[in-house]
């Protein structure tokens, strides 16, 4: 018997990897002769990194690189050399996480550390770039992280412009010339699952820009700017991407990418899954077992275990969901190849304690689904 354990990380606790094996343990106890294969996952957000390093014998780099807020950070980053491929979270160098909640500021923030982790895969020789932009801090449509690549963005006195999207209210002249002509040899992956258009109602900075800090007021500031941004670049380039989907993900980075770097968009679970060989670690197996920190109806919007349900249903592989818990609308998975889901709690207890007890919650939860596919098929019976 076969099984493949492909869950994400349950944030604030476990891995993606520690995940996996604290199921693979439980499994085991009441499976002793199972095939058990662990394949981490991830969405395109946090944890992307580490999934696909872990699944490829990748190798994590690190680089010092300027951080959203003008303050330099160490950011990883992963180098598949085998394929020349770099896997960049975004967050890594520009994410909300790496600003105090008090500090953070929608206007200034900058992806130029995005665009420092970008060079850095040209400099080791990248062909293709996965770039997962989940979790940023920044709402500067990608201005950042072209600036750092090359591009120039300068005001009417002809200076450079200072960071953030707020600046780019000022702007007046975009130069390409010095853009780096290494990013013409390589293939960049959008991994996002976000389809907002840059600019109007549903666009970056009504949409997102709250939550990294900015006011009704900047809202409407930062809204302008990157349709002022969409104007001089559709000018240079002949074309305008702004109401493309994806062109408002991560503060108007998938605009930027687009624009400039010719990027593909694609779900990050498809882009992880194909990283990772997820569908080939189908084959042959009885059963798979997926999870994550909140399984609920926004699970349907390209999350892990709808992407792995996806790829399991096509290979006839069952799938049980264990998670954190189980929120409204959970149900509705099941009408998408879900044969059944589990929570970690088995009594009442604070998260504080969910999250301290997490390991030996999902082996326990493990060992007793394992149990009972071990009842069904010595006994011949369908688990349905």
């Amino acid at each position: 018997m076969k099984i493949v354990i492909a869950p994400d990380s349950f944030k604030d606790s476990l891995s993606a990897a520690d995940v996996a094996r604290a199921i693979a343990a439980g499994l085991a106890q009441a499976l002793p002769d199972a095939e058990l294969i662990c394949i981490p996952m991830a969405d395109g957000g946090e944890g992307t990194l580490q999934a696909v390093v872990a699944a490829t014998q990748g190798e994590i780099r690190r680089s010092r690189v300027r951080g959203p807020m003008g303050v330099e950070v160490d950011a990883q980053w992963g180098w598949i050399a085998a394929t020349k491929t770099a896997v960049i979270e975004m967050a890594e160098a520009s994410g909300l996480q790496l600003v105090a909640r008090g500090e953070r500021n929608a206007c200034d923030s900058s992806s130029f550390g995005t665009g420092e982790l970008i060079l850095a895969a040209l400099d080791a020789g990248a062909t293709r770039v996965v770039l997962a932009i989940g979790g940023s801090a920044t709402n500067d449509g990608g201005s950042g992280m072209l600036s750092a690549l090359g591009l120039g963005l300068y005001d009417d006195a002809g200076a450079s412009l200072p960071p953030g999207g707020a600046a780019l209210t000022r702007l007046a002249r975009v130069d390409s010339e010095h853009l780096d002509p290494r990013l013409q040899g390589v293939q960049f992956e959008i991994a996002a699952d976000v389809d907002n258009p840059l600019c109007g109602d549903q666009g970056a900075s009504h949409i997102f820009g709250p939550q990294k800090g900015a006011t009704a007021q900047e809202v409407a500031l930062l809204d302008t700017a990157l349709g002022h941004f969409a104007d001089k670049v559709s000018a240079l380039l002949g074309r305008d991407d702004r109401a493309m989907p994806g062109s408002g993900a991560a503060g108007g980075m998938g605009y930027a990418a687009r624009a400039f770097l010719d990027a593909s968009f694609r779900p990050g679970v498809e882009v992880v899954a194909e990283l990772v060989g997820l569908a080939q670690g189908m084959a042959g197996a009885s059963l798979a077992i997926t999870g994550e920190g909140r399984f609920d109806s926004q699970t349907l919007r390209g999350k892990t275990p709808y992407g792995v349900a996806r790829l399991a249903n096509a290979a006839n592989v069952p799938v049980v969901v264990i998670a954190g818990t189980l929120g409204e609308g959970y149900q509705g998975l099941y009408d998408h190849g879900i044969l059944a889901a589990f929570s970690l709690a088995s009594g009442p207890m604070t998260l504080e304690q969910a999250c301290s007890q997490a390991e030996q919650l999902l082996s326990q939860r493990a060992r007793d689904i394992g149990r009972l596919w071990a009842f069904q098929a010595v006994n011949g019976r369908s688990p349905d």
